[in-house]
């Protein structure tokens, strides 16, 4: 009897899900009731081992190397099925093989997501430093690679990523010109660029790309700020500079946990006696777990979504303040969903920057990322920290106000 379809049984609870098996027999899995449905071919005997074995790295392999197709469906709505019965109680530990898998994962996510400066630069070029023309393909036209901000749900894309900018702006108390910030994980430069431009800020920005480094500068100068922005290349270990303000969005989750009380204690030394901080970064709303090892190889190397509690433990230590905390729950859910819309229109375009099996991967990425959102409990969380204890007004009120009068 087959041991992928012993386990199927007891997996599948919501929804319901068909499977081809590589000997041409049909399953059916769960029920024709409420809930997501879809269906799959294994094409080969190999991968039906391999997803015995340790399904969270195999399933996306074996996409990408077209042993696995989704039948009358697509990707998204066959990641759907399993990463909702995934977080089903009544599904825990049916899949044996992931549950070793995560456990081992656990015991070595130390190792993991140990990032010293040579591992980070080598993390950090694995997925920034491919073709910039891949990424115009799908963001908006600053390319902001992180979670946009709807006010209404309904805004474009461009409209929801300025919106984002204003937001964590406001945050930053921008209240008179000429303040020095600190971008950390600067990307290709458009959060820099609108600070320097709209809000009067000297702006030096930091990365490990160095495509996006390359970018940031040509942009500076094309848009006449290169005197007002400075763009580096360089490991937040290495700042020796204080700052009124220091921004940083998306880098948080490349930092590893091993190295955030480090990472906070670099943010606490670079700012001012009054500085403020905010720092942007995807979250899990349970506790400390791991990275999906699909994601780890192919993705973001080193990479890790925290827990708010291991997050806050570490700042405990540096004497920060933990002076305002948002959560952003399906913002990025929405964010991606318009991404993996742009990408699928413009596949054909990644397909000639790179090959069949690339564009594979950048859907199950894309896919899989949207739904870790929606129906596995990531979220953004947003943080302001300070080293004082009265660098904010008493109230929240300054941000609404900021937020409104930059709109």
């Amino acid at each position: 009897m087959r041991i992928l379809d012993l386990m199927l049984r007891r997996f599948i609870d919501v929804g319901s899900l068909e499977v081809t098996y590589p000997d041409g027999l049909r399953k059916t899995y769960g029920s024709a009731g409420e809930g997501p449905h879809a269906a799959m071919t294994i094409h080969t005997s190999d991968a039906e081992r391999r997803l015995v074995l340790n399904p969270g790295l195999a399933f996306g392999e074996a996409y990408m190397d077209g042993a696995i197709s989704p039948d009358g469906c697509d990707i998204y709505a066959l990641l759907h099925v399993l990463m909702e019965n995934a977080m089903a109680p009544s599904s825990g530990g049916s899949l044996i093989g992931e549950r070793v898998a995560s456990s081992v994962r656990y015991l070595r996510r130390g190792w993991i997501q140990f990032n010293p400066e040579k591992r980070s630069r080598s993390n950090v070029a694995h997925h920034y430093d491919l073709d910039g023309r891949l990424y115009q393909l799908f963001l908006d036209r600053d390319r902001q690679y992180s979670c946009a901000y709807f006010q209404t749900g309904h805004e474009t894309l461009d409209e929801a990523q300025e919106t984002k900018k204003r937001h964590i702006a406001a945050k930053l108390k921008l209240d008179r010109p000429g303040l020095t910030v600190l971008d950390i994980g600067c990307g290709w430069g458009g959060m820099a660029l609108t600070l320097a431009r709209d809000y009067g800020a000297n702006v030096v920005g930091i990365t490990l790309s160095t495509e996006q480094l390359q970018t940031a500068r040509a942009r500076a100068a094309e848009a006449g700020l290169s005197d007002r922005v400075r763009f580096e290349l360089l490991d937040y270990r290495l700042l020796r500079t204080r700052y009124d303000r220091i921004v940083s969005v998306g880098m948080f989750e490349h930092v590893g946990v091993g190295h955030y009380r480090t990472f906070f204690k670099k943010v606490r030394d670079s700012l001012k006696d009054d500085g403020v901080a905010v720092i942007h970064s995807i979250g899990r709303n349970d506790s400390p777990g791991t990275t999906n090892p699909w994601i780890d190889k192919y993705i973001f190397p080193g990479g890790y979504s925290p827990a708010l509690s291991e997050t806050l433990a570490a700042i405990e230590t540096t004497g920060l303040w933990v002076t305002d905390c948002e959560i952003l729950r399906l913002h990025y859910a929405k964010t991606i969903e318009i991404w993996r819309e742009r990408f699928n229109a413009r596949r054909v375009d990644a397909a000639a920057l790179y090959d069949e099996r690339f564009c594979r991967m950048f859907e199950f990425y894309l896919a899989g990322a949207e739904l870790s959102f929606r129906v596995q409990g990531h979220m953004n969380f947003q943080l302001q920290l300070t080293r004082a204890i009265d660098a904010t007004p008493l109230t929240r009120d300054y941000m609404f106000e900021a937020e409104k009068r930059s709109s």
